[in-house]
Order: structure tokens, then C-alpha cells, then sequence
């Protein structure tokens, strides 16, 4: 009878190991998943940053001939500006006084902007509004004058550039204004930051 006794007490003694065991290894398991998970999360990008580099769309439903509008993308500012055909036709008029008319410094805009108006759709112009000589962003000065047929200044140290983001030749700033990758989502509706045939 006592050897019985021993072997139901050893029985039931290792089904207690056995659940203090698999508890054990439960909540250790639970306990590791509560450190993991932030770990891992602090290698992904804040949602600040992810947006920081994303495409942003820019809606032109409303802008008039002449207006233009501003947006963010990737913490500098875009200027987008309709352009009318009386616009257009100075493009040709002052080339003259450009430094690079035909936008031969190709890092400048992307290839399908790569055109006399540098955009896809001549009517609207996309540019980064950031100086090429130390960053500022230049105003919008559409007003013709006898010795200005209207594009942009820079505040900071006087660099100009044409209707279509092109320097003046003598200016402090090297390079025509940047075009950022862009492309038409409808009639209305522009997407930055996603090349023109690249898939959304």
C-alpha cells in the first residue's frame, strides 16, 4: 500500500511540473511578444517620415489662368501655376537673356519635362519653389513689365528666372529651377513625387 501511495504522489506531481512548465513557457512567450513588438516597431518609419516622402495630389479643378498654388511635398514647397498662350509665346521671347534656355543641365527636370515650357502639359508649370543658389523660395512675379515678361525672384539674392523655372543669365543662382517627378492622375488632378508611366 505505501509503495501505491508513492507512485500516485509521483503521478500527480508531475502533472503538476508538466503545467507549471507549459505556464511557464506561455506567459514567458507572452512576455518576449510584449518586448518584441516595440522593438521591432522602432526600426519602421514614423508615420511623420513615411509622409515626408510620399506623393501628394494637388487638385487644379479651381485655379484660374495666371494663379497659381502651392503644396508640401517631402517639406519643401511645389508651386504649380496655369499658364495662359500669351504666357507661352514670351517663353521663346527671352531666351536670350537665359543662362540654359534649352535646359541642357538634364538633373534639373525630368526627361518628359525636358521641353521648351518644361512640363507635360504646357499650360501648367510644377516647380520646387527653392532657389538653385542657397534655397530660398522665390516669389511669384507674373506682372509683365517693359524689361520683365513675368516668372519668379528670389527675396534673398535677387536671382531670376522665367515663366518656365529658367535662370537669367548673371545670376547668383547656377541652375533653372527644379521640376519635380510628377504625372496627371485626370484632367484635374496632379500627383508629385511619382514619375510620369510609374505605377501608383
Amino acid at each position: 500500500m505505501s509503495s501505491d501511495a508513492v507512485t500516485i504522489i509521483d503521478a500527480a506531481d508531475m502533472g503538476r511540473r508538466r503545467f507549471l512548465t507549459g505556464s511557464t513557457i506561455v506567459v514567458g512567450a507572452i512576455g518576449a511578444g510584449f518586448v518584441a513588438v516595440p522593438f521591432l516597431g522602432s526600426w519602421m518609419p514614423s508615420k511623420k517620415a513615411l509622409a515626408a516622402g510620399a506623393p501628394v495630389e494637388a487638385d487644379i479643378a479651381k485655379l484660374d489662368m495666371g494663379q497659381a498654388i502651392k503644396v508640401e511635398w517631402r517639406g519643401k514647397s511645389v508651386i504649380i501655376v496655369r499658364r495662359s498662350e500669351k504666357v507661352l509665346e514670351t517663353l521663346t521671347e527671352v531666351e536670350s537673356k537665359l543662362a540654359d534656355p534649352n535646359s541642357e543641365n538634364t538633373a534639373q527636370q525630368p526627361e518628359y519635362a525636358l521641353n521648351q515650357h518644361r512640363s507635360i502639359n504646357s499650360e501648367y508649370l510644377i516647380l520646387l519653389s527653392w532657389c538653385t543658389h542657397l534655397g530660398c523660395s522665390p516669389t511669384f512675379a507674373p506682372e509683365v513689365r517693359a524689361d520683365w515678361q513675368g516668372g519668379f525672384i528670389c527675396p534673398c539674392h535677387g536671382s531670376k528666372f522665367d515663366m518656365a523655372g529658367r535662370v537669367h543669365k548673371g545670376m547668383p543662382a547656377p541652375t533653372n529651377m527644379i521640376v519635380p517627378p510628377h504625372q496627371y492622375l485626370s484632367d484635374t488632378r496632379i500627383l508629385i513625387g511619382v514619375d510620369q508611366g510609374a505605377q501608383v
